[in-house]
């Protein structure tokens, strides 16, 4: 096995490793949730559809990326790379624009009750069904050009002009024009969401420091602490630290991604597109941990069921003695 594949299926096992476990982690968590409350909140439910659509990332991209490069597995036939690219550019799609919806939704949840801003936040809330709905069209829509023009690098026998290669597989779009419009609308869809999103986490944090402020006056006279608004400054500083690191892993990526678009002949290194994968799916497998490092609803969970398995293990052995 050559050092490069090698380097590179470690690089996707550890994506697996930490991103698997990860998501499920959180995905029982608010299961078991919404089992004992019978119901979700909004950023809640955003949290559990984030959780489920990484846990797709991480499993359609890294795992099969760290199958195929040990070969463990033969996956990529020109149905598997169809397959494979079009799922997950919709979920990473689909994950960015969720994380754009959780930053808006906590966003809006700092606005004064009785406000237009907080009517919009009960309209967003109560239609988040239709929400969701709408981005997966939206997002499956948009990836299209991953079943017209994908194939496995199996069957290649001569070089291609406007084709990216992904490895295992290739891109290979009919004209250069097509591929260049390809690429502007995957950066389209993904420069929209963050340039929102970061708008969303500057006003966060424009409140949060406003709202410190205030909290140091009441102490500084002698007032007591706005305690009820803990929670809500704990769920703002989580997304604006899921934002940051949206920012920093898509913004590599899709830097990455306009340079390959730059490149007039298809590269016979997949280095660039290997990059490009590993931050893209980055988000998805390191994203949970600040969520169940920062949601004190998933914590009190799993405290719950490590608790019930400890009780379960002292009466098997209070039992066998």
């Amino acid at each position: 096995m050559a050092s490069e594949v090698f380097v590179r299926g470690m690089l996707f096992l550890f994506l697996t490793v930490v991103g698997i476990p990860g998501n499920a982690t959180v995905i029982v968590a608010f299961l078991l949730l919404l089992y004992q409350e019978k119901r979700l909140l909004a950023a809640d439910s955003i949290l559990l559809h984030l959780a489920c659509v990484n846990l797709l990332v991480v499993v359609v991209r890294a795992l099969t990326e760290t199958l195929a490069s040990f070969r463990l597995a033969d996956i990529f036939g020109d149905t598997g790379c169809k397959s494979v690219i079009f799922i997950y550019r919709a979920t990473r799609g689909l994950s960015i624009w969720l994380t754009f919806l959780l930053s808006t939704y906590q966003c809006l949840s700092i606005a004064p009750p009785g406000s237009s801003w907080a009517s919009v936040r009960a309209l967003l809330g109560h239609y988040l069904a239709f929400v969701f709905l709408f981005l997966w069209v939206l997002n499956a829509c948009m990836t299209t050009a991953a079943i017209l023009f994908s194939f496995s690098t199996k069957n290649e026998t001569s070089p291609i002009d406007n084709g990216i290669n992904v490895q295992f597989c290739y891109l290979n779009f009919p004209s250069k024009l097509s591929r260049d419009a390809n690429g502007a609308i995957q950066v389209g869809r993904d420069v929209v969401p963050m340039a929102l999103m970061t708008l969303a986490s500057l006003i966060i944090l424009v409140f949060l420091y406003k709202h410190s402020q205030q909290v140091k006056g009441l102490r500084s006279s002698g007032g007591g602490g706005a305690g009820n608004s803990g929670a809500e400054q704990r769920a703002a500083k989580a997304v604006v630290a899921l934002v940051t690191l949206y920012v920093v892993f898509y913004g590599a990526d899709n830097g990455l991604w306009v340079y390959t678009l730059t490149v007039k002949k298809t590269m016979s290194s997949s280095l660039i597109s290997d990059l490009r994968l590993f931050f893209g799916s980055l988000y998805a497998a390191l994203s949970p941990l600040v969520i169940i490092a920062s949601n004190r609803k998933v914590n009190s969970r799993l405290g719950c069921v490590a608790h019930e398995k400890s009780a379960v293990e002292k009466i098997k052995n209070l039992s066998s003695m």
